[in-house]
């Protein structure tokens, strides 16, 4: 399996920009897909899949695996989930700090859950299920918070610590994540991002949101625009402190232009390489 440190930034891979990405020779680009998109038997999709991966790197990102709900993950789902990360190579399988599914019912949506000593076990038997399946290590990134629950025995940063630390897993940073929930629970994006744990992180995911059409004041994670300029700012500060790392592009609506998504990428390459030079002066 290659490294996800030999990448530099990429985008998340749209069937409309197929043949873009295949064609582009932008140093370091790398693309992400959503497995669930892709575990099937055959067909264009996988044919598209295979040629893509053929002159740049995949990660997998998965949406379904319900890591955090009340039942050990789907069988099958998994079989699946290694049949195409065994076939592909990705550098990075990686997957969410949520649960979709309870007690037989799925709801469409990464939910939240109080982070309590009990779901700390559950959740690091559930990563240690899919890494043994998968015979390979896994990120798991930090949730989107939209409102206040009660009955945590554990700060966010205290848990991914220790869970990292228990499952062997890695993380995954979504930068707007934190800034999305620092804005909607109140507390400060910059001290958050201060404190992660730097050696964890795998991954870093950026990405556009919006206010609540609803009215209230709370910011949603539509992945539906372009990095905002707060966004950049705490990734840039970010890189500052933990150095170079793997960073995609998240566009999951309104997808713009193939072009207009890798002048977004290329921000974010210069930051890396910024990040990198420095890091070169200050060892000489």
């Amino acid at each position: 399996m290659k490294t996800q440190f030999q990448n530099g930034a990429g985008l998340g891979l749209k069937s409309n920009h197929y043949q873009d990405a295949l064609d582009c020779t932008a140093p370091g680009l790398w693309f992400e897909v959503h497995p669930e998109n892709y575990m099937v038997g055959g067909g264009p999709r996988l044919a598209w899949l295979e040629a893509i991966a053929s002159r740049h790197p995949l990660s997998l990102h998965g949406v379904s695996l319900s890591l955090a709900a009340d039942c050990v993950p789907d069988a099958e789902h998994l079989k699946r989930l290694k049949a195409l990360a065994d076939r592909f190579e990705p550098v990075l399988v990686s997957e969410h700090l949520a649960w979709s599914t309870w007690r037989d019912q799925y709801h469409p949506d990464l939910l939240p859950f109080p982070r309590t000593g009990e779901a700390l076990r559950r959740i690091t038997d559930n990563i240690q299920r899919t890494q043994e399946t998968l015979g390979r290590r896994i990120a798991i990134e930090n949730p989107t918070h939209y409102l206040h629950l009660d009955g945590h025995d554990y700060s966010e940063l205290d848990f991914l610590t220790e869970l990292s630390a228990r499952a062997g897993c890695g993380l995954l940073l979504d930068v707007n994540n934190v800034h999305i929930s620092a804005h909607n629970l109140g507390f400060d994006a910059a001290t958050y991002l201060d404190a992660f744990p730097a050696a964890a992180i795998m991954e870093i995911h950026l990405a556009g949101h919006a206010p609540d059409p609803g009215g209230s004041t709370l910011l949603i994670d539509t992945h539906d625009a372009p990095v905002a300029d707060d966004v950049w700012s705490l990734y840039e500060r970010l890189i500052e402190r933990v150095g170079w790392r793997a960073t995609l592009i998240e566009r999951d609506d309104h997808i713009p232009s193939f072009d207009s998504l890798l002048c977004e990428r290329d921000r974010a390459q210069a930051v890396l390489n910024l990040g990198h030079r420095q890091r070169l002066r200050e060892a000489i």
